[in-house]
């Protein structure tokens, strides 16, 4: 069983909700095609220079099955990876791509079903020079990403549990969702039209 056994089931809004801002990605990181399925595993982190990709590239063969492999870029000009990487890849049982860059052949990547979030495609290789150290603390849609952090992605977007409070924000979030699924549309929009009446009074709106 892996180590993120849970998150699978935690919608990245209830996520969000519970680690804020910051351990959100930025809303250019999204998912490549759709409708995509919800992935969660333990980030594998890869740091790629600008028109390289050679690290992504042997990550690949060194991410244990289940993980995410998350690749600091920032590179719109030549692609990280296409339809072969990706799908080893996925032959491999990586869970998904979160890349701060971008990729090729999107349809061979939608046919194979493998997920990959992304700033977008391009047809243009990268080249395989550039070494790197692999599982170091990596920069991704402007969120930090530790080795092992609970990466959780899907059609909303991606948000990154630290490792360290795994155990808490997986009790929070099955918590959260258990409230809510407990309360009616009826009462939610009770609770919320006080709430925000309740705001608008006390600044001074009275219409």
């Amino acid at each position: 069983m892996h180590e993120d056994s849970g998150f699978e089931d935690i919608p990245t809004t209830t996520l969000a909700d519970l680690l804020g801002r910051e351990q959100v990605m930025d809303a250019g990181i999204r998912p490549l095609w759709s409708p995509v399925p919800r992935v969660a595993g333990p980030a594998f982190t890869v740091r790629c220079p600008p028109g390289d990709n050679l690290m992504l590239h042997a990550a690949i063969h060194r991410a244990e099955p289940g993980s995410v492999i998350v690749v600091e870029s920032g590179d719109m000009d030549y692609a990280l990876a296409g339809g072969n990487v990706c799908a080893v890849a996925h032959r491999r049982g990586i869970a998904a791509f979160v890349l701060d860059g971008v990729i090729r052949d999107l349809s061979e990547v939608r046919e194979l079903g493998f997920p990959v979030f992304a700033l977008g495609v391009i047809p243009v290789p990268g080249t395989k020079k550039a070494v790197e150290p692999l599982n170091t603390p990596v920069r991704c849609g402007g969120t930090t990403v530790n080795p092992g952090d609970i990466v959780v992605a899907d059609e909303e977007g991606v948000v990154v549990t630290p490792h360290a409070r795994r155990d808490e924000v997986l009790r929070d979030a099955r918590a959260k969702l258990a409230k809510e699924a407990a309360e009616s549309l009826d009462e939610w929009e009770a609770a919320h039209r006080a709430r925000i009446d309740k705001i608008l009074s006390e600044n001074g709106y009275t219409a």
